[in-house]
């Protein structure tokens, strides 16, 4: 992955808009991922899904904990990118408190395909989701990979959660 361009792919996502009005003041806007991510350096994470258990436990809460030093150390935002459609983003990230890490919705799990990391959790009855990894991206080019090993589709893991943690994204942007 490494010194790749990250796929040109367009996200649904959900924004606030008080001229909708009413109890839902939101309405569609498409994310043009490369266009988000143009001239600037991003951290990008990515878990198998909203209110799983590491996800919400550890991996989501770490990046935000850590979220001032991985600017401090470079990046100009970070965000958490899971195959779930906006809706599920959205209350997920209010269940979570967060303020300043980015949910990214990948609903038909576009982004995460062309990124080689859509994996079959069928076993879970969760169908398609992303295996886990995080990457630094500078001007929409991959300059460093995380991934969890042992990439599968049967279930033979742990869910491990270890090589994708803010701390390594952070030593890596910190070395330059």
């Amino acid at each position: 992955m490494i010194d790749r361009q990250i796929p040109d792919v367009v996200l649904k996502t959900r924004v606030r808009d008080e001229s909708v009005g009413g109890d839902n003041p939101f309405r569609w806007q498409d994310l043009r991922v490369r266009d988000a991510f143009a001239g600037r350096k991003v951290v990008l994470f990515s878990l198998p899904g909203a209110f799983t258990p590491t996800c919400s436990n550890e991996q989501c809460p770490a990046f935000e904990r850590l979220y001032d030093e991985l600017r401090a150390a470079g990046a100009d935002e970070v965000y958490c990118i899971a195959v779930n459609d906006a809706f599920v983003m959205y209350q997920w990230g209010k269940h979570l408190g967060l303020e300043r890490v980015k949910l990214l919705p990948d609903g038909s799990g576009h982004f995460t395909r062309r990124m080689g990391m859509l994996i079959d959790k069928d076993h879970l009855g969760f169908g398609l989701r992303s295996w886990r990894y995080a990457a630094i991206i500078d001007d929409n080019r991959v300059t460093a990979w995380f991934e969890e090993p042992g990439i599968n589709d049967e279930g033979a893991d742990d869910d491990p959660y270890g090589e994708t943690s803010p701390e390594k994204v952070l030593e890596a942007l910190r070395a330059g």
